[in-house]
């Protein structure tokens, strides 16, 4: 449970930065609750850029978040697909890949999902 006080953070001075293959997520911590920046530049994947860290086949972490930039298109473990552009917000479930589409980086905001998100086992 948060704390009664004002708290205030700027993800350009993150608690932490996991940092991997083109890409990274910085991190805050507020009220008890991780909440993070993603950064995926134009070639990223999850299972090349995240699987060597999760060691899962496919991400095992539920994402919920909003886009800012770029396109990233998510292909569930079930062969449901969808791309997520600037403006949308995004329920990810548990067994997916992703990737960057196109040219523009992608820059999202995760609100569930930042805790353990390329984190090793």
């Amino acid at each position: 449970m948060s704390e009664k006080r004002l708290e205030k953070k700027s993800l350009n001075s993150p608690d932490e930065t996991r940092k991997f293959d083109y890409g990274k997520l910085e991190v805050v911590t507020l009220g008890g609750f991780k909440f993070g920046r993603g950064t995926f530049q134009p070639g990223w994947k999850w299972s090349t850029s995240i699987k060597p860290i999760a060691k899962t086949d496919s991400c095992q972490i539920h994402h919920i978040g909003y886009m800012i930039s770029g396109s990233m298109e998510v292909t569930l473990n079930d062969g449901t697909k969808d791309t997520f552009n600037p403006g949308d917000s995004f329920n990810v479930p548990v067994g997916h890949d992703a990737q960057v589409i196109g040219n523009t980086p992608v820059v999202y905001l995760e609100f569930l999902g930042a805790a353990e998100f390329a984190k090793g086992k």
